[in-house]
């Protein structure tokens, strides 16, 4: 038992050096995150582009490389599957590069999609907690109830949703995440160096 507990001492300073070595590095990509988020907000037309073009070029390369490694690999069991997931891959990429706003319409259905299970899902799973009589279960409810009302507004505000909808969400998760490193950067910065 204190053996496991002698490793896990070793790994918490290990990790608490690494962060005070380098809280610089954390707070220049905090900054960095921080202010692509904000561009994507401002700017969400251009961000929900940007999206799309990044997948498509995501899915063209994979697409390659799947394409190449079936081909390698003939023999293989699957090979027609292979074959036909890198093919769809290289099909897909190339369609959201020539057309990345009609490509975004197809990616901000399908966040819309998530939005409405996982918000059904946090709700139920909410509820459940209630139930037993667990914590913080209003803060499950109100995730849950926040997705569907994204939802609802990207389907009601369709098809012009589609402008600004992937860039806008983008934009806002950068800013926490970016806002999240700052703060850690921040304070290992300010936390003493452990022996």
């Amino acid at each position: 038992m204190s053996t496991n507990q002698s490793d896990i001492s070793r790994i918490q300073i290990a990790l608490s050096t690494s962060l005070h070595a380098h809280w610089k590095l954390f707070l220049i990509e905090g900054i960095i995150l921080l202010a692509l988020g904000l561009a994507a907000i401002v700017l969400p037309l251009i961000a929900t582009v940007a999206i799309a073009i990044v997948i498509g070029w995501l899915l063209l390369m994979s697409g390659i490389v799947g394409l190449i490694a079936t081909f390698r690999m003939r023999r293989a069991p699957g090979f027609w599957w292979s074959l036909l997931s890198a093919i769809l891959a290289i099909a897909v990429g190339l369609m959201l590069l020539q057309s990345p706003l009609a490509g975004a319409l197809s990616l901000t259905l399908l966040l819309t999609v998530f939005f409405i299970v996982e918000g059904v899902a946090s709700i139920f799973y909410a509820l459940e907690h209630k139930r037993e009589l667990s914590g913080r279960w209003s803060f499950m409810l109100f995730s849950g109830v926040l997705d569907l009302f994204l939802a609802s507004i990207i389907i009601l505000g369709l098809p012009s949703t589609v402008a600004w909808a992937l860039g806008l969400l983008v934009g806002i998760n950068m800013v926490f995440g970016g806002s999240a490193v700052i703060s850690m950067a921040l304070h290992a910065r300010t936390t003493a160096k452990p022996p």
